[in-house]
């Protein structure tokens, strides 16, 4: 089983974390080992953290195509490293980066892909799953039957909690054979937030909308989200009329939470 694990330049996202204590306990069950996956520059500084959090192996891949995230060259990096590797299962955290990641993965194996699971039986050859839909607001009872399973876990589906005993993880570099057309996606910013908790990582958040009235009128709604350790998230009415910035909108057309 191969978790693919995202980070900032070197530094682990928190779902990621989650994902990998999903996977510890699903490779257990259905009987493989666990290893993660670490893609692009900084990899090396995220690597440390994973043996605490039952990777057996961590398998560290890196190309200068991979300098930055492109959801292309992540994807075919991690569909070599399946199939070098002889992995059936394959999962990452449901962010919009990592569910892109192994959307691109499926297309590459020709596999169907299950995104944002809660639960995962993997008792059978055809699993059974129940996947967040619409939000969150509808969970959805599904079946897998494929040659590999790929599977993405919910946001805060479980909590990340690091393994009774650490794991060997043994770090082994994958050099992919990429080209420069899978660099299609090309960071040319990077806006550094003087907060340090994102909405989409936020363990809560507290909304306001139109009704708010005004920009100023969200200082008590700042305050209220600095008392709970949590952020301010807003309506698209509210980006619309200018009085928060379009980074604080939650909804389908903003960032997707679950505080």
């Amino acid at each position: 089983m191969l978790v693919l694990c995202d980070h900032d330049r070197g530094t682990l996202v928190d779902a990621s974390l989650e994902a990998l204590t999903f996977g510890r306990d699903l490779a257990t069950r259905a009987g493989v080992s666990c290893e993660a996956v670490v893609i692009g520059k900084g990899a090396e500084g995220a690597a440390g953290q994973l043996a605490a959090y039952g990777a057996t192996v961590v398998h560290l891949a890196s190309h200068e195509v991979l300098t930055d995230f492109g959801p292309e060259a992540w994807g075919e990096t991690l569909a070599q490293l399946v199939a070098s590797s002889g992995a059936s299962i394959v999962t990452a955290c449901g962010t919009d980066r990592g569910n892109e990641v192994l959307a691109q993965v499926a297309a590459r194996l020709d596999e169907p892909f299950v995104a944002n699971c809660r639960e995962v039986d993997p008792s059978d050859d055809t699993w059974s799953m129940t996947r967040v839909q619409w939000g969150g607001s509808l969970l959805e009872d599904v079946t897998l039957a494929a040659g590999h399973k790929i599977v993405s876990v919910a946001h805060h589906a479980v909590e990340a909690v690091p393994a009774s005993e650490p794991a060997a993880g043994t770090v082994t570099a994958f050099s992919p054979d990429l080209d420069a057309s899978l660099a299609r996606t090309v960071v040319t910013d990077r806006v550094v937030l003087s907060r340090g908790i994102t909405l989409a990582t936020a363990p809560v958040v507290v909304g306001g909308g139109r009704g708010v009235g005004s920009a100023e009128a969200f200082a008590p709604l700042e305050e209220l989200a600095a008392e709970l350790g949590g952020v301010v998230g807003c309506s698209r009415a509210v980006t619309n009329n200018g009085w928060r910035p379009h980074s604080d909108q939650v909804g389908q057309t903003g960032t997707r939470i679950a505080p």
